[in-house]
């Protein structure tokens, strides 16, 4: 931390001030005109153009606008505005149809809610805790191959937040929940764990041999990293900001382990000096991430691992 010596001048007090003012300034205008630029989309009287709100939702969504945004990114809400109060009138018929009565699964699902609003407390409450019983067994009566797991909690918790209506969280998180089952359809958790695995020992390997030598179970944090898209361990906050790039892209599940690259990869130094349980706790109740900083190591990785593929591959033939 810099610390200002007893000789400094008031003058020099002042200018720091000043500084600090200017780019507080200079971050609300930013911040008023990205809104502004996510609004003009939103307000679009026939047609909001998806292609341009990707783009800007990559970058990170106001909090006002958050749950709209997301209904588009996810194909809840239609591009074409024509039919809009038409198809959400029929989204809330559809979920009040859905059977949301289950006591058995329903113990279950509150006694889990509970523990995460400890941890979370801004869904502190019953009125959420009602919506997380609702919306959580209305999925599971509506997809019957689906099976409750307490991880259901944390993978509904933000649309239960960002989302105003019961049923258009729900319908986001159906969206969520069948993108990851198409994804392990064609490769399974064992096949991405491997994956990562692998790209952790190329990418990592002082860090992956410094887990090995204190006996790190990589197991145990890999697959829940990897197939609860770190709802479980980040901040909620983090979580919700990383989701935002996330329904921006197309192929976000194959982009999530690079993600998981960079929060190792920015907290390296940090784990290497922990021991064994220490290196545990800090890997299943990750700090507040700088967002910024671990998407562009996520987007560099990635690029990396491009490039040596096709390295790879051209040495092939």
């Amino acid at each position: 931390m810099l610390q200002l010596s007893p000789h400094s001048t008031v003058f020099g007090s002042a200018q720091g001030q000043k500084e600090r003012s200017l780019r507080m300034n200079m971050n609300q205008d930013e911040a008023l005109s990205n809104y502004n630029d996510y609004n003009d989309l939103l307000q679009s009287e026939v047609y909001v153009d998806l292609e341009r709100l990707r783009i800007l939702a990559r970058h990170g969504i106001p909090n006002e606008l958050r749950g709209e945004v997301w209904k588009y990114l996810l194909g809840v809400q239609q591009a074409d505005r024509s039919k809009e109060l038409t198809t959400s009138k029929a989204r809330k018929e559809d979920y009040e149809q859905i059977d949301k009565t289950d006591s058995e699964i329903s113990k279950r699902i509150r006694g889990e809610v509970t523990r995460y609003q400890r941890r979370v407390p801004l869904l502190d409450g019953r009125h959420y805790m009602n919506r997380f019983e609702n919306v959580i067994l209305a999925y599971l009566n509506a997809n019957r191959d689906a099976e409750y797991h307490p991880a259901l909690v944390s993978l509904c918790a933000p649309f239960i937040y960002v989302l105003e209506k019961e049923w258009d969280a729900y319908f986001c998180f159906e969206r969520l929940m069948q993108a990851m089952d198409e994804a392990y359809q064609s490769q399974t958790i064992k096949e991405n764990i491997a994956n990562f695995m692998t790209l952790f020992r190329n990418v990592l390997p002082e860090l992956c041999n410094y887990f090995e030598e204190e006996e790190v179970d990589l197991n145990e944090w890999v697959t829940s990293w990897l197939q609860h898209l770190l709802s479980r361990e980040m901040k909620f906050e983090d979580i919700v900001r990383l989701w935002d790039t996330y329904f921006a892209m197309p192929d976000f599940l194959e982009f999530h382990p690079f993600v998981c690259l960079a929060i190792l990869r920015n907290a390296k130094e940090n784990l290497e000096d922990l021991e064994q349980s220490e290196i545990r706790t800090m890997l299943l109740r990750l700090p507040y991430l700088d967002m910024q900083r671990t998407l562009a190591e996520a987007y560099n990785l990635r690029h990396e691992s491009m490039e040596r593929q096709i390295c790879e591959d051209g040495d092939l033939l």
